[in-house]
């Protein structure tokens, strides 16, 4: 039963290392999508400016590296059975604010709202199965017991 638990896991979180990995190849590809979808808030706005000189990289990019290495990681962290919990509730966040901001159906007509429509729901998926895991958290199956014979009074 662990085994089956361990695989479920890991077949779960595929999906966002897959992701994360693809973001990872292709920062360029990444970070012009996210530009002109995410507007930096105007409080953080001199701490990203800060952010972009410290590293000599632009938004964009900075959040398409932080993207990729938060799904791999809290996906291996699922995986592995380690921090399982915390690792879903960031999950859960990224994957609502992803379906927020990249698939927005409900601004969109025709075959764009089908598509992303259908990733939303995708997404929801995602997150209910996520749910179950914060619920679970490292939860492992108790070994049934072989009696030999019913307890007599």
């Amino acid at each position: 039963m662990n085994t089956l638990l361990i695989i479920g896991r890991i077949a779960f979180v595929l999906v966002f290392i897959l992701s994360g990995a693809q973001k990872l190849m292709d920062i360029p590809a990444t970070a012009a999508m996210i530009e002109p979808r995410v507007v930096i808030h105007e409080s953080v706005a001199p701490y990203a400016a800060q952010l972009e000189t410290a590293t000599s990289m632009k938004m964009p990019s900075l959040l398409a590296i932080a993207a990729g290495v938060v799904e791999i990681a809290c996906a291996l962290m699922v995986a592995f059975g380690f921090g399982i919990r915390f690792a879903a509730v960031v999950l859960i966040l990224f994957t609502a604010a992803a379906t927020y901001y990249f698939h927005a159906f409900w601004n969109m007509e025709g075959a764009a709202r089908t598509d992303n429509m259908i990733n939303a729901l995708k997404n929801l998926s995602l997150i209910g199965g996520l749910l179950v895991l914060f619920v679970l958290g490292s939860w492992r199956p108790v070994a049934v017991r072989d009696y030999d014979e019913p307890q007599r009074l």
